[in-house]
């Protein structure tokens, strides 16, 4: 009896190595703080993000001098000059809001400056990574930067095709 269960189980064992797949974890991060190209790429990130937040910063100041100086003088004011002087605050905050969405609003000129200048990296680590994986016969390469993410996984282990046929789905 013994001897039927050691043979089930190492039989079982064995068709389970059989089928496994084979993985690695990287660490997108370390590889990228690694390269200098990436290194370079943040530093011009960095100063192009501050040059434009202290142009927003001084038309915000500026704002708030206009507004200081219309509560200052607005007993003093007419009407008509009131809603004028009003209008041009609120004319200049808007401006301000405007650009400061033109420059970290999604999709705006930060994110498009990060895609010209560090996506290309990006292409280039996940292109070694796929090239590590096939030469290594590697099934999944899983990055631990930020928490586990899929990084790779061959094509041929992607059975969303069988997923969408029992859907009744065809492609």
């Amino acid at each position: 009896m013994k001897r039927i269960i050691t043979s089930l189980a190492l039989l079982l064992a064995f068709a389970l190595s059989a089928n496994a797949q084979k993985y690695c974890t990287i660490d997108s991060k370390y590889i990228l703080d690694k390269l200098t190209d990436y290194k370079d790429a943040q530093t011009k990130l960095d100063n192009t993000s501050k040059v434009w937040q202290k142009e927003i910063d001084d038309r915000m100041a500026e704002v708030d001098r206009m507004y200081k100086a219309y509560q200052a003088e607005r007993p003093m004011l007419t009407d008509e000059v009131r809603k004028k002087r009003e209008d041009e605050i609120v004319s200049k905050e808007k401006e301000a809001k405007d650009l400061q969405k033109q420059r970290f609003g999604y999709e705006g000129d930060l994110f498009k400056k990060r895609q010209e200048l560090v996506k290309p990296i990006q292409d280039k680590v996940f292109n070694a990574v796929q090239k590590m994986a096939t030469s290594k016969a590697i099934d999944f390469v899983l990055d631990k930067a930020g928490g586990i993410t899929l990084f790779y996984a061959d094509p041929k282990l992607d059975k969303s095709d069988d997923v969408l046929k029992i859907l009744g789905i065809n492609k």
